[in-house]
């Protein structure tokens, strides 16, 4: 997969606000089914877009793109066997045992790309204003718009065509700030309740606050979401200016980041797989149960691509041919083996 088609699939993931992981190979040794250059966009999830090697290499490269993702440190691995390399082992570099018939090797960098966190403030009060400004200066992708604006029938570029509720997953991974100033209160935070974003927040007294959530409760908002509203929204400082405010509120989103409080949405998983564009490698959901190749150790993936081998009711699963056939002429071994 490579040329436009590569670059579109990156921006497709980037609108749609997806963490996902590039993997590079960098380097080949053959016999290896792929080529110096080649490249996967790979999803959170485990979708997989291009080409990085056969079944021995795409399971582990899957698994440390998905480490990727998660801690957001990019990494170099060497995939092959272990006794291939030696001593003679890079810093810095992840050594993936695989065992392939092959007896190839290769080098995969994979670097993640994650989303830029999403404000929308809703609102255009001073505040407002200087709350978007700071948030921008670090770089987030923030929206800031009327109460006419937000709701059915606006236009989103985070994703979404229009903010109602066909496309409420749009806001899932976004936080949301209100701060209209008691005009709107209740029906902005009734709307932006029912989109479900990582963060809402309500600028407002205490006392207003109580007022607008007991109204909204009273209206048959479920409570557990209600109980979701940071109501006042922002760190506690006191009496403050509304520049005081707008850092405050800042504040509160950024330790919350900082502390995963703000638990993203799960990104939508296809049905089934989905033909990219031709020559472009096909794009498929891969399973995410795996298991030990009693034989080599290897881990692969746990369908009916890995050769499946019952004995005495256990299913086993090989990364090879010649594994699965070590197995059945001595399958006591190997599974006591796996049972130890």
């Amino acid at each position: 997969m490579n040329g436009p088609g590569f670059l579109e699939r990156m921006s497709e993931l980037a609108r749609a606000g997806r963490p996902f992981a590039l993997a590079t190979v960098v380097w080949r040794q053959g016999p290896s089914s792929s080529k110096q250059g080649s490249r996967a966009i790979i999803t959170s999830d485990g979708e997989l877009d291009g080409w990085i090697g056969g079944a021995c290499a795409e399971p582990a490269v899957v698994r440390a793109a998905k480490q990727a993702i998660v801690d957001g440190e990019a990494r170099l691995i060497l995939l092959g066997a272990p006794d291939q390399f030696g001593a003679a082992i890079p810093e810095g570099m992840t050594v993936v045992p695989i065992s392939c018939q092959s007896e190839g090797a290769l080098e995969v960098y994979i670097e993640p790309v994650l989303p830029v966190p999403h404000l929308v403030i809703v609102g255009r009060s001073p505040m407002a204003h200087t709350l978007a400004g700071l948030a921008r200066a670090l770089g987030w992708s923030v929206e800031l718009l009327s109460t006419q604006e937000f709701g059915p029938g606006s236009t989103s570029n985070h994703g979404a065509s229009n903010h109602g509720a066909s496309n409420h997953g749009a806001y899932q991974r976004s936080m949301v700030v209100v701060a209209t100033q008691g005009h709107g209160d209740e029906d902005m935070i009734e709307r932006a309740v029912a989109m479900g974003p990582a963060y809402l927040g309500l600028v407002a007294s205490r006392k207003r606050a109580e007022a607008v959530l007991g109204y909204l409760a009273e209206r048959g908002v479920p409570r557990d979401r209600l109980d979701r509203v940071h109501a006042p929204a922002g760190l506690d400082l006191g009496r403050t200016t509304h520049e005081e405010m707008a850092v405050a509120i800042l504040a509160q989103l950024v330790q919350l980041r900082a502390s995963g409080a703000l638990a993203e949405a799960p990104a939508s998983r296809p049905e089934q797989a989905s033909p990219g564009p031709a020559g472009s490698g096909s794009r498929k959901l891969l399973q995410l149960a795996e298991a030990v190749d009693p034989v080599c150790g290897m881990t692969v993936t746990a369908d009916a691509s890995a050769m499946p081998f019952e004995h005495d009711g256990v299913a086993y699963y090989f990364c090879c041919a010649g594994c699965r056939r070590a197995f059945e002429e001595n399958p006591h071994s190997y599974s006591e083996a796996v049972l130890r």
